[in-house]
């Protein structure tokens, strides 16, 4: 009995967070960019079938990021430095949950191209879910930039890094 009510608590405690994360998303995004999971994302990274864009602040990119990603920013974010980019691409952006990532993937939607999603929860679901990140040299690490202590309870597995 005891171990049927302490795998419900676990359970619970994983909806809870997975509504908080709905529900945090919800409440900041327009919902106008389609969203990709994690998992997905996942797959085509290792076909390398997709352009993976990064629109956090630098600290949070040298700290860590998802493999092959491209640093793109977001208050400095210029359009132009997706010209080497066909219009078609498989494009998907992230930031840490996946609210700077919509307003970034807007402006490249606005901007002509036609293939592009925003990651569902960000870095944060992509190292809560166990897949790798890695520094500036390609190395794999357990730290991830958490932006501030209020982010940080959205990171559930890694070092939090401030």
């Amino acid at each position: 009995m005891k171990k049927h009510f302490l795998i419900l608590l676990i359970f619970c405690g994983y909806l809870n967070a997975q509504e908080s994360m709905n529900s945090l998303l919800n409440k900041y995004n327009s919902g106008d960019v389609p969203y990709i999971s994690v998992q997905e994302l996942r797959m085509h990274q290792l076909d390398e079938e997709v352009v993976i864009l990064d629109s956090r602040n630098s600290e949070e990119f040298q700290v860590s990021h998802l493999k092959n990603s491209v640093f793109v920013g977001y208050d400095n974010f210029d359009i132009s430095s997706l010209k080497s980019i066909r219009k078609d691409q498989k494009i998907v952006v992230y930031c840490s949950v996946g609210i700077r990532s919509e307003n970034i993937a807007d402006k490249i939607i606005t901007a002509g191209f036609t293939n592009v999603q925003n990651l569902y929860g960000g870095i944060f679901k992509w190292k809560n879910e166990g897949f790798p990140v890695v520094d500036l040299k390609g190395i794999e690490t357990e730290k991830v930039h958490v932006f501030s202590k209020h982010w940080a309870k959205y990171l559930n597995k890694g070092e939090k890094i401030y």
